[in-house]
């Protein structure tokens, strides 16, 4: 940084008259600073709309164009408590009768209180707890001949965290697993297979455990008849429920029929389940698709009909040591509402999308007739122009949605066609979806001024702003250029008052002496 001393011999405030000199150029430095910033905001503007008008591009509006936004079922049952049920779009239209006569368990142990005079903690070692000896615990898995096993190593040095870690631990060879704890207030360990079902089952084998009964005694985890503290164990157990007369097992409570996922809970019997059309959900579908369009054709309206900021430049430091921070506030305020004012790209997009919005179709009805299908065919229209505000006047209705002010009260014909024709209304959205989804698929194409998947033109207004970098630094190089000048000027000046200054001295020295 250049430090200059100036007007020591003229007395002038030199930086003040070079700022007055060189404001032109200043301002111009300034301009382009600001032409910049706005840019660079106008492009953040643009990026932020972008997204969400492809989130809804790829999202909802892309997903109403095919048979399965409208092909939604549900299913009732007369039991809730007893069962729940998925329904997928596959399952049919259908009455069915279920009994849930027994649910899946997994094989357990409670293992007998251990015994001692001390309290048992998750440091306590086997030693302590009287194991005197180490040795195997074998647990076996499955029932009859089919069967695997997997031996858990005993140390007397094992604490209650590591042998619960080394039971935890211990997998056969098919994966059967357990799952172990110790509960520190009844001194018992429990065990449970890792999963439901018969499958499933665990036992201890004594017989070829190597750690000996007398330890599992001590332990709590014999099962035999003359132990103290004898463990109490259960099988493994499947579950069974019959559908429409027929008798279905699983090795979990959860059953995959026909489209129908079904989660048994609680044995009961004489179980109806009704399977119909989900006319509620066919309709928040739509509601959703309404909605989303509202919000981006509102947004849309508001940037589109707001005021230039074309007055408005970018504040510099000083303009803001001048103001409050009100009128500061304000001021960005101004810049930000009106960045694509009477934008044309965004008034193109805007108008398509309305357009598409206004179609009509040629469908059949239930009943075999042509109709001419459209939104408003279907209870959902703008409102009344005079009526709403400026940038509102986009914005569907739908008669009838409990959730809007302004037609909640009217006739609910969507809701109506939904129940009595869904056929024909999932024919007018899916032609609807499929022709806004083609428009803005057309407006996001690539180009050579913009990416794909992009509405505005993201590569030109790139340009832009290298361009207005490039401005910037040649303005700047010309402010400095012509600041050196003056400040040159100047400088000669102050050089030759000076020397007139030492003559002067001189002169009157000389004079002084005679």
């Amino acid at each position: 940084m250049t430090i200059r001393i100036t007007g020591l011999n003229s007395g002038l405030d030199t930086e003040s008259i070079i700022t007055e000199l060189t404001k032109v150029a200043s301002n111009k430095v300034d301009k382009i600073k600001s032409n910049q910033k706005k840019h660079e905001l106008k492009q953040d503007k643009w990026k932020e709309l972008n997204s969400k008008v492809v989130k809804f591009y790829k999202g909802t509006l892309s997903n109403l164009r095919f048979d399965s936004a409208f092909s939604k079922k549900t299913t009732s049952s007369t039991n809730s408590d007893a069962v729940s049920i998925v329904t997928s779009t596959s399952a049919m239209n259908s009455t069915q009768s279920l009994d849930i006569t027994q649910l899946a368990k997994s094989g357990y142990l409670t293992g007998g209180a251990v015994n001692t005079s001390s309290t048992i903690s998750s440091t306590t070692t086997m030693e302590s707890l009287g194991v005197a000896e180490g040795g195997t615990i074998r647990l076996k898995f499955g029932t009859g001949d089919e069967y695997e096993t997997v031996d858990v190593d005993v140390d007397t040095s094992d604490t209650m965290t590591s042998l619960l870690k080394k039971i935890n631990a211990a997998e056969s060879s098919s994966g059967y697993k357990v799952n172990a704890s110790f509960d520190y207030t009844s001194n018992r360990f429990y065990i449970a297979s890792a999963e439901t079902g018969a499958a499933q089952s665990f036992s201890i084998d004594e017989d070829n455990s190597t750690l000996g009964s007398d330890a599992l005694k001590l332990l709590g985890l014999s099962t035999s008849e003359d132990a103290e503290n004898a463990a109490v164990h259960q099988d493994g157990q499947d579950s069974a429920i019959t559908l429409n007369g027929v008798k279905y097992t699983n090795n979990t409570n959860v059953y995959e029929i026909n489209g129908l996922t079904i989660t048994a809970n609680q044995v009961a019997s004489d179980i109806t389940l009704t399977t119909k059309n989900d006319t509620s959900g066919i309709f928040e579908t739509i509601k959703s698709f309404i909605k989303e369009y509202n919000e981006l054709i509102e947004e849309m309206d508001t940037l589109y009909n707001a005021d230039d900021c074309d007055d408005y430049d970018v504040l510099t430091a000083d303009q803001e040591d001048e103001m409050t921070e009100q009128e500061i506030e304000d001021w960005n305020k101004k810049i930000d509402e009106g960045l694509l004012s009477g934008d044309s790209i965004l008034g193109n997009v805007k108008n398509s999308m309305k357009k598409v919005m206004l179609s009509t179709y040629t469908l059949t009805n239930a009943k075999g007739e042509s109709v001419l299908g459209s939104l408003s065919y279907f209870g959902i229209a703008t409102g009344n122009y005079f009526n709403t505000e400026e940038n509102e006047r986009g914005k569907y209705h739908i008669d009838g949605d409990a959730d809007d002010e302004e037609t909640s009260g009217n006739e609910a014909k969507l809701e109506n066609f939904i129940a009595t024709d869904p056929d024909l209304v999932a024919s007018f959205f899916k032609n609807l979806a499929s022709d806004l989804y083609s428009k803005l698929g057309d407006l996001m194409k690539s180009t050579d001024f913009s990416s794909s998947f992009t509405l505005y033109e993201d590569k030109a207004m790139k340009t832009q702003y290298e361009k207005y970098s490039t401005e910037l630094k040649e303005a700047q190089e010309d402010l400095t250029e012509l600041e050196d000048k003056y400040y040159d000027k100047f400088a000669a000046m102050e050089t030759a008052l000076s020397k007139l200054n030492s003559q002067t001295s001189s002169l009157a020295g000389m004079l002084g002496t005679s």
